[in-house]
């Protein structure tokens, strides 16, 4: 039988001066050893996998993030790296930490002792209904609409459309204003992100300083508190700081 080619999955970078033990992580059902590959103050944590294309299924990417995840706790530094990369040997992942050396030097105390937090804030559809019927100019258009045919109402529908969404962003933006920007004010940094779904009025990620932890938190409480009645948060984190490093790798040819 020949031998199973295996290749070098690589997580996240970190930075550290010695060879960290971050135990285990299970690889489409067996476990793997992971391992660090160093250079100067900065390190690739990895695995020995077998060497294909992983597909991002529910499975690969928990596995990808609970590393990342297993590697915070431990380490105050954490660059993401973006799922599904695999090369050849040791050997490349260390001539690749080489050459992002620069890059990791400059983002190491930028996110030092930070870390991710994800908020979406999601419209409740009896409040986002009340909201268009209850505004008169909506309410006119629709009638209008309602009283002609299919044919001759063809662009007042549009035009209604088109209204509704001005609506919906106006709501957006009351929510940017009232929640994001807030929050925004507690975190080193903040991204407003497109939103995933028509009821969705905000995508948002935080980079939060670990001593402003505690108050983020409490503010995100005491703002669910004031729009609970129209809206749902969906409220995530810890993450590494995906939204705010910009290092994809491409690993065609490495």
């Amino acid at each position: 039988m020949a031998q199973e080619e295996t290749g070098i999955y690589i997580f996240c970078g970190t930075q550290t001066d010695q060879n960290d033990d971050f135990g285990t992580v299970e690889v489409e059902g067996e476990n793997r050893e992971l391992f660090t590959i160093r250079y100067k103050d900065a390190a690739i944590v990895a695995a020995e996998v077998p060497m294909k294309i992983y597909a991002p299924k529910k499975d690969n990417l928990m596995m990808h993030q609970n590393v990342v995840a297993t590697v915070m706790k431990e380490k105050d530094a954490v660059i993401p790296i973006s799922f599904g990369n695999v090369f050849k040997s040791k050997d490349d992942v260390k001539a690749l930490l080489e050459k992002l050396y620069p890059q990791f030097e400059t983002l190491f105390p930028e996110i030092k002792g930070k870390f991710e937090l994800g908020l979406k804030v999601i419209g409740k559809q009896e409040w986002l209904e009340s909201v268009v019927n209850d505004d008169p100019k909506l309410q006119e258009m629709a009638k209008s609409v309602r009283s002609k045919s299919e044919d001759a109402g063809y662009y007042e529908r549009i035009q209604l459309g088109s209204a509704t969404q001005d609506v919906f962003k106006q709501l957006s933006n009351k929510i940017e204003a009232d929640i994001y920007e807030p929050l925004a004010e507690l975190s080193t940094s903040a991204k407003s992100n497109e939103p995933q779904s028509e009821k969705m009025l905000l995508n948002a990620a935080f980079l939060v300083d670990e001593k402003n932890d505690q108050a983020f938190d409490d503010l995100v409480n005491k703002l669910y508190e004031k729009w609970e009645d129209k809206v749902e948060f969906k409220y995530t984190g810890p993450w590494a700081a995906y939204n705010f490093v910009n290092i994809r790798l491409n690993i065609e040819g490495s």
